[in-house]
């Protein structure tokens, strides 16, 4: 469990499990990382550079819906806000990690991933609770589960300095896509990456509404195109890795720059909505790894964040609204790991985040908060058998306009057990408890049309079991199989749940009291070989969750489904490589839910699901890739009243230099 250095760079994987190769290699540049003993002892699930290539997900959150235990709340169309769930825990108990440093929005806590790329992406995780490696920073250890989306490291070969990627794709809703990757090799210690996409879409598309009275008779029925859906943005990323004998380091400078229209909800026969949303996020964050001796290794961290929203409201049936929202994120984190003795390590990392919002609104709270975070943990190995232990101590203080709020300082405890019972990785067994604590946003807290000044912080109980085996045979057709099984239980205490109010910028904001979440989560994959040119790889995920509202039995909600809470969904994957062909199928399911607390026939949400088909063709420096999404054109709604579009079709040709 103990890690002397985090991994910095691995290669893509050539299908669902990473291969080694005995051979000898003349390489340019040479980076020390480490490897970890044995496999990850926390549930996680994982997609390669090369799966999310074959998948031609257009999003991060597109490629999230193939990971068990997730939920995504989906607004529609390209420019639909997106954001994830996992576990039923609540968006804000899943953090969003982006090479390391997590994404923060102190305003609403939403994280919107169709803001970020996949085509400079070399991995995308999801961990419950949290990763296992020692060197991480506090914040690591604050939530309940966290998606950590790792950039590409520039490789190069055949003595080449200079990478070159160029994409353009054309689909519906008057898609235009265009999008490069420029990687530069400077010297031995230092490469460098720039990633660039512009993108516009009208947003339009075709859906079918149909809504039933209470006694099943139809109320309407009919089909019409989605309006105000339409996105233009930019997004402009650059990265500089370097490395030396005993330090590895890199800084990301991004920024992104959007226009969308906001397609609301379809309620009381109204189509079209005149919300407008203009985002303006930029940030420059950097890490240093470095190890003074021999047994301590030692991370520096540190971030700021500026993000200006505008949000425009010229719907004449409401109140007409111009406001510009500009929060402010400073983040400093020192992480150090001890490697003590072979079997025992011990780490301890320090974070502060200052986060400030400002408004042009009379008699606006202009709200600030101070956070610090101490973490303590210590892992110990022996014959198999690995333990970790952990608390981190999370004290956070308000100001705003009128007044100075008390501190609220949280402990949170965690342990982690993992035993192979033949110290190796064809099996594992693992268990683990911890404690989560997350205090509301500031519109949960301050805004009096958006949130509720009354809310509590929420706390919440983790307790999971499991296993995870895999084996990869050297003869055969069958080239690797992997299964994996996850029991768990949860207990939030004061849940604060979050939903349109009718305009989806606003949120109606309530705690629920106690949530109790059962569930199950399986993964199982296959690789096969048929022949020397062909590989098939099949990939299946499946979770159960009961989570239900159990705060007091007075309630006639009590012991219900919460909201958007399927107890059934799943995914499956099909992959078939041939030459230079390349077949991808993708299934993804989720079942019947409610869209209110009440668990009554009239929130009752209809089962959903979805097939994807793409097809491409790579010769030399040049793809071709075809895709269908919705292959069936079902008509569904992830989220009540905002449908989502029926088949559709894009094509995306590449070239590589």
């Amino acid at each position: 469990m103990a890690m002397l250095l985090p991994c910095v760079s691995s290669p893509c994987h050539a299908g669902l499990f990473q291969s080694v190769i005995d051979s000898t290699h003349h390489v340019k540049e040479v980076v020390v990382t480490s490897k970890s003993k044995g496999r990850d002892v926390m549930p996680v699930q994982t997609l390669s550079c090369e799966q999310l290539e074959k998948l031609r997900s257009n999003s991060i959150a597109d490629a999230l819906r193939y990971f068990s235990g997730m939920q995504i709340k989906d607004y529609g169309g390209v420019g639909g806000l997106k954001t994830v769930n996992v576990r039923s825990m609540g968006t804000n108990h899943t953090g969003i990690c982006y090479d390391g440093i997590e994404l923060g929005n102190a305003q609403n806590g939403q994280i919107d991933l169709g803001q970020f790329s996949l085509d400079n992406v070399e991995e995308i995780s999801l961990y419950n609770g949290h990763r296992s490696a020692l060197l991480q920073t506090a914040s690591d250890y604050a939530n309940a589960g966290t998606v950590y989306i790792r950039t590409r490291r520039p490789r190069f070969t055949d003595s080449r300095n200079t990478n070159l990627l160029l994409k353009a794709k054309y689909g519906a809703s008057d898609l235009i896509r265009l999008s490069t990757l420029w990687e530069q090799h400077f010297s031995d210690n230092v490469s460098m990456s720039l990633s660039a996409e512009a993108l516009n879409s009208s947003g339009k598309y075709k859906f079918r509404y149909r809504r039933f009275n209470i006694d099943g008779t139809v109320a309407y029925d009919t089909t019409s195109v989605r309006n105000n859906g339409d996105v233009w943005s930019v997004r402009v990323e650059d990265n500089l890795f370097g490395h030396s004998s005993f330090s590895t380091w890199n800084i990301k400078l991004y920024t992104y720059h959007s226009e969308r229209g906001i397609p609301g909800a379809i309620v009381n026969n109204v189509w079209r909505r005149g919300e407008r949303q203009h985002d303006h996020n930029s940030f420059v964050q950097g890490a240093m790894t470095f190890a003074p001796t021999d047994w301590l290794t030692s991370k520096l961290t540190a971030k700021y964040a500026f993000y200006d929203t505008r949000y425009i409201n010229r719907d004449t049936t409401q109140m007409l609204i111009d406001n510009t929202y500009r929060q402010q994120e400073c983040y400093v984190s020192f992480a150090n790991m001890a490697s003590l003795l072979s079997w025992w390590s011990l780490s301890m990392s320090y974070d502060f985040r200052y986060n400030k919002l400002d408004a042009a609104i009379p008699l606006f709270s202009y709200p600030r908060r101070y956070t610090n975070m101490l973490s303590v943990a210590s892992s110990f190995a022996y014959d198999g058998l690995k333990v970790q232990l952990g608390c981190l101590a999370h004290a956070a203080k308000d100001h705003n306009r009128l007044q100075s709020l008390p501190h609220t300082t949280v402990y949170t405890p965690s342990m982690v057990v993992a035993w192979s019972p033949w110290q190796s990785d064809i099996l594992t067994l693992r268990a683990f408890a911890k404690r989560s604590h997350r205090m509301p946003t500031f519109n949960d807290l301050y805004y009096t049309d958006m949130g509720n000044a009354r809310l509590k912080p929420e706390t919440a109980v983790q307790y999971n079991v499991g296993f995870v085996t895999s084996h990869r045979f050297l003869h055969g057709i069958i080239s690797s199989v992997m299964l994996s099984a996850d029991a768990y239980y949860n207990s939030v205490h004061n849940k604060i749940v979050a939903y349109p109010k009718g305009q989806q910028f606003r949120w109606t904001m309530l705690n629920l009291g106690r949530v109790h979440i059962k569930g199950t989560d399986i993964e199982a994959a296959m690789t096969l070989s048929p022949t020397r040119d062909m590989s098939l790889t099949a990939r299946l995920q499946y979770t159960y969750q009961q989570a239900r509202d159990v705060t007091s039995p007075a309630d006639v909600y009590y012991k219900h489904q919460i909201p958007y809470i399927p107890w059934h969904s799943g995914s499956a994957i099909i992959q078939c490589s041939w030459h230079n062909v390349d077949i991808n199928y993708s299934f993804i399911y989720t079942g019947q839910r409610y869209s209110q607390q009440e668990n009554i026939r009239y929130n009752h949400v209809e089962p959903w699901y979805t097939s994807d088909l793409s097809a491409s063709y790579h010769y030399d420096h040049w793809r071709v890739t075809l895709e269908v999404n919705n292959l069936l054109s079902q008509d569904y709604d992830v989220i009540l009243n905002y449908p989502m579009p029926k088949r559709n079709a894009a094509v995306t040709l590449e070239y590589k230099l």
